[in-house]
């Protein structure tokens, strides 16, 4: 009787682990919900690869600018040279300060002050061709900290042409993304 019950247990684990492997392959994005509305993905500091960072010295985006994406999503890139459909994109905009250490002088180092998140949802297929916020092979989201609709931080970006594309034009040939500063995609250590 116990080898039967082990048996029946067994098998609903696997058929309920391999259940959600299937809807998990199956869906687009865990960031992206069935309109097309994009979330600043939860605890993607912990959860997400680091890509590279840029450093702004001056200007309204002066700060570190981290880049994050899914695991897969830089193992699959590795092979490919493209992010896959789907892949989420993260950048954090940090505020700075520099100080005088044993490195040299005037050494930049990100502090607490958040001041804002830019989100990139890549999407191959066009899914949503009739909003505003998708185009390009990617969906786009801006979100500030101290901005909230519902408990959740609400996208600012109403025209991905106008708010975001305007950035990224430099990028166009790497499919927007400004890849040289992510070592993390090379495929050399």
């Amino acid at each position: 009787m116990n080898i039967i019950l082990k048996a029946i247990i067994t098998s609903a684990l696997m058929l309920s682990v391999y259940g959600s492997y299937a809807v998990a392959k199956e869906s687009f994005s865990n960031n992206v919900d069935k309109y097309g509305n994009i979330t600043l993905p939860n605890n993607f500091r912990n959860e997400m690869a680091h890509l590279g960072s840029w450093f702004v010295p001056e200007g309204g985006a002066s700060g570190f600018h981290d880049v994050y994406t899914e695991k897969g999503s830089v193992e699959y890139y590795r092979i490919n040279g493209k992010f896959p459909d789907g892949a989420t994109i993260v950048k954090e905009l940090r505020g700075s300060h520099a100080g005088t250490y044993t490195t040299g002088k005037n050494v930049s180092y990100a502090n607490n002050e958040l001041k804002q998140w830019f989100v990139m949802v890549k999407d191959s297929k066009g899914r949503f061709a009739n909003s505003p916020l998708w185009g390009d092979g990617w969906g786009w989201a801006l979100y500030k900290p101290d901005i909230k609709e519902g408990g959740k931080f609400k996208n600012l970006a109403s025209d991905y042409n106008t708010d975001c594309l305007g950035c990224h034009i430099p990028a166009k040939q790497n499919d927007w993304i400004y890849t040289e500063a992510y070592p993390s995609l090379n495929t050399q250590r």
